[in-house]
């Protein structure tokens, strides 16, 4: 089996309500245009015949953005989120050999609501973890009200599946109104993944919690690629500068770093190895981003498995990143 960890749905009833009742934010933003141009997104059918060119392809399914708590106030979020919900597991349910699993969306701009649909979505409709985006309308993971999530996830021994998000980007130069040429969703969105994780880090979250488990998107941002200057500039600003930054710490920060998972979505065959070396082959799962390419996802599934399979590893190695992480992580 290849189990595809982290594309994107939009399921179909729950697209025409959004359609129908979503803000006109939604309705003048690119993600409305998605729903146009992706038709994957929501129809069934032609996703499946994408899928049907792959064989074994198998999709843990998450919901694609924006996130809830983005689009509506409270009320109408928790009505969404268990409209979202429901729908996933009908899914599931209805093809379990195309959808083994699905994950659920929370209505985050109401915690009580949030906590209460957590338990709902994994404890009775059996969904197996819980998507947040990197910031909630552009408040840290690391805010103290969010501990509660860690804490239910934790007990719950299911992943968090963690989306980078943009909060209002700006220009990339103080001269200039915008950000150009897409350099705040090329390069932006892993920044805010990698700040994501390091907020959890220093934060303590994962020395409370060190068998949390929390998938990051786009093959956990910067972090691998800069881990001798991670390693680095915390000894330099501690031991030279007096500044304190780990005294809540047992162990070195590069250590923490490497307790997150994360996917193989847009990694290059050199890339993925510098990951694996990073996080080690039993935290990187197959993942294609699906179906946001300009050949509705059989573009990113194709290149995906071509550069897992281009890896220099063994194949007992490879069988770890397409399937059996995921089947272990997710109790499948």
């Amino acid at each position: 089996m290849k189990i595809d960890v982290f594309p994107h749905i939009i399921p179909p009833k729950f697209k025409e309500a959004l359609v129908k009742r979503g803000p006109g934010t939604f309705r003048q933003s690119v993600w409305n245009k998605y729903l146009d141009v992706l038709p994957t997104l929501w129809d069934l059918d032609r996703r499946f015949r994408i899928m049907d060119r792959f064989e074994g392809l198998a999709q843990v399914l998450t919901l694609a953005s924006p996130a809830i708590e983005t689009l509506f106030e409270p009320k109408d979020s928790v009505e969404f989120a268990r409209m979202a919900n429901e729908e996933m597991a009908e899914l599931v349910a209805k093809y379990p050999d195309r959808f083994p699993a699905a994950v659920a969306c929370l209505p985050m701009n109401d915690l009580d609501a949030a906590l209460e649909e957590l338990d709902r979505a994994v404890g009775r409709l059996g969904l197996k973890g819980i998507q947040l985006d990197t910031n909630i309308n552009g408040k840290p993971l690391d805010s103290p009200e969010f501990m509660a999530i860690y804490e239910k996830m934790a007990g719950y021994d299911l992943p968090i599946w963690v989306h980078p998000k943009r909060e209002r980007p700006g220009p990339d130069y103080s001269t200039e109104k915008e950000s150009k040429y897409l350099i705040s969703s090329l390069f932006g969105r892993e920044y805010e993944t990698s700040a994501f994780m390091t907020r959890l880090v220093f934060s303590g979250v994962l020395e409370k919690h060190p068998g949390l488990k929390i998938i990051t998107h786009h093959f956990g941002g910067m972090v691998s690629f800069l881990e001798k200057r991670i390693d680095g500039l915390y000894d330099l600003h501690e031991q030279l500068l007096g500044q304190r930054y780990t005294q809540n710490l047992t162990k070195r920060p590069i250590d923490y770093y490497r307790l997150f998972y994360c996917d193989t979505a847009y990694g290059s065959a050199p890339g993925l190895m510098c990951v694996s070396s990073f996080f080690g082959i039993d935290h990187l799962l197959f993942a294609t981003d699906m179906p946001y390419d300009n050949e509705l996802g059989e573009r990113k599934i194709r290149e995906t498995i071509r550069s897992i399979e281009q890896m220099d590893i063994s194949e007992v190695d490879k069988k770890k990143i397409f399937e059996e992480n995921a089947k272990r992580l997710l109790h499948l």
